[in-house]
């Protein structure tokens, strides 16, 4: 049976108002189809769309909520997540919403598809995260390695993954896993969205206040651009059948060492306000740190680039730039726990 094509299909993104979704929201507009934004808060709608836009603002937990937002869907992308503790980005372990979130509304969503008894089974693009994989072996995550999640957000996301793995191998959806590294925005997102380790250093560095690592700084990281990630996620669509039942590392593959991290989200600063860079340091970890804190990783995103002909292309350093003047003209205030 015929997939639906990109001219004609309905996307609908779940978690659409949140730094992500805000970065896949303005690449879905921008082409022709319909589109369902839904989230808690009101979705942003791009000016001159060439999309059909419709904004449902709906709790995905309550009863029903969830049906009605992906009813008559061809494809959805489910980005909802749920993260709490002092810079935000961070899931809490006891947290007793996170796996009725992270969890379970995976398992909602395949039994929704599973009774709307689509024509085509709907295409399903999961944000997963690299950290899925526990402790890597490797210094380079190529997408093979054994998962061993060692957080409780990670095996909810590990869980998900594979009911929609399942729900795929059982015709239900053809669904995908992105796993993604360090997000951050350059600018073109609100940076009022981004309340990732990059944003709040960021932050810090415009208040004039020190970097802190909660180690040696040696732990090595991929940070990416939301807006690299974004395109990802179309092509994901676009490619849902190739795609399809398997997870895919999304990131750059290139190492950055916290330090270096830091220390060039410091010189970004500095350049701009024409200020002495603000000092790196090392400070002991607070209770919220997690083991995942003293882990690489890094991702190899060459499978994911074959299948779909996607890359990673904003480098970092022009990156923090527009990022590091963005927040300046935004007013941003500092974030001051971490």
């Amino acid at each position: 049976m015929r997939s639906a094509s990109a001219d004609e299909r309905r996307t609908v993104v779940l978690g659409a108002s949140g730094l992500l979704g805000t970065a896949i929201t303005r690449e879905l507009a921008a082409r022709p189809g319909r589109l369902r934004l839904v989230g808690r808060r009101e979705p942003v709608v791009p000016a001159a769309p060439r999309a059909e836009v419709e904004v449902h603002r709906a709790d995905l937990t309550e009863p029903g909520e969830l049906a009605r937002a992906v009813s008559g869907a061809d494809a959805v992308v489910h980005l909802v997540a749920h993260t709490t503790g002092a810079g935000q980005w961070r899931s809490a372990e006891n947290d007793r919403a996170a796996e009725r979130v992270n969890l379970g509304l995976m398992r909602d969503l395949i039994e929704v598809l599973r009774a709307q008894e689509a024509a085509t089974p709907p295409a399903v693009v999961f944000a997963g995260s690299t950290s899925q994989v526990g402790k890597p072996s490797t210094p380079l995550l190529d997408g093979s390695e054994p998962d061993r999640p060692i957080t409780e957000y990670d095996r909810h996301k590990l869980a998900a993954e594979r009911a929609l793995e399942a729900a795929t191998t059982a015709g239900v959806v053809r669904g995908c896993t992105l796993r993604l590294g360090t997000l951050f925005t350059q600018g073109a997102v609100p940076g009022s969205l981004d309340r990732g380790v990059v944003a709040t250093m960021m932050r810090r560095a415009l208040a004039g206040q020190p970097l802190t690592m909660w180690h040696d700084g040696t732990v090595r990281r991929d940070p990416i651009c939301v807006d690299d990630v974004a395109r990802a996620f179309v092509a994901a669509l676009d490619h849902a059948d190739t795609l399809a039942g398997q997870h895919w590392l999304i990131g750059t593959g290139r190492a950055v060492t916290v330090r270096d991290l830091f220390t060039s989200i410091a010189a970004a600063v500095a350049e701009l306000t024409g200020k002495p860079p603000v000092p790196v340091e090392c400070v002991a970890p607070p209770e919220e740190s997690i083991a995942g804190d003293l882990v690489d990783f890094v991702a190899d995103p060459s499978a994911f680039r074959t299948a779909t002909g996607w890359s990673a292309r904003i480098p970092l350093p022009e990156a923090l730039a527009r990022m590091a003047s963005s927040f300046a003209a935004e007013g941003s205030p500092p974030t001051t726990g971490r």
